[in-house]
């Protein structure tokens, strides 16, 4: 069983950056993909960025590709997803999501084990 918390959402100006923290419990985190996804109000749940177990491989969804950077930290058993140039269109609750024994870059939401709670993150124009 693999828990995951989120942290790092807030609110912004249009332009500004936040970076998300993702932790998960449990001693095989280095062997997890890890993905990103958002939902915002009365929109159905979307990719964002995802991660393979190394690090070495990584995806974006094309409306954040050049703004986000997903990366991870395996030592400290955490994922992060540093956020720039934020619009207001990124305004969404931000999950992060883990994979188990996985050596791709799981993109779909049914590829996916474990799930957090979700942050709020803000943008204003």
């Amino acid at each position: 069983q693999v828990q995951l918390v989120e942290s790092g959402g807030g609110s912004v100006q249009a332009g500004g950056s936040l970076r998300l923290s993702c932790a998960a419990s449990g001693r095989t985190f280095s062997s997890y993909a890890m993905g990103w996804f958002r939902q915002a109000p009365g929109k159905e749940r979307e990719f964002v960025a995802a991660i393979s177990w190394s690090g070495s491989n990584t995806y974006y969804a094309d409306s954040v590709r050049g703004r986000f950077t997903i990366s991870r930290d395996n030592a400290k058993n955490t994922v992060y997803v540093q956020m720039n140039s934020l619009k207001p269109e990124d305004t969404a609750v931000y999950s992060c999501a883990a994979r188990s024994e996985y050596r791709g870059v799981p993109t779909r939401e049914w590829q996916y084990n474990y799930w957090g709670q979700g942050t709020q993150v803000t943008v204003s124009s």
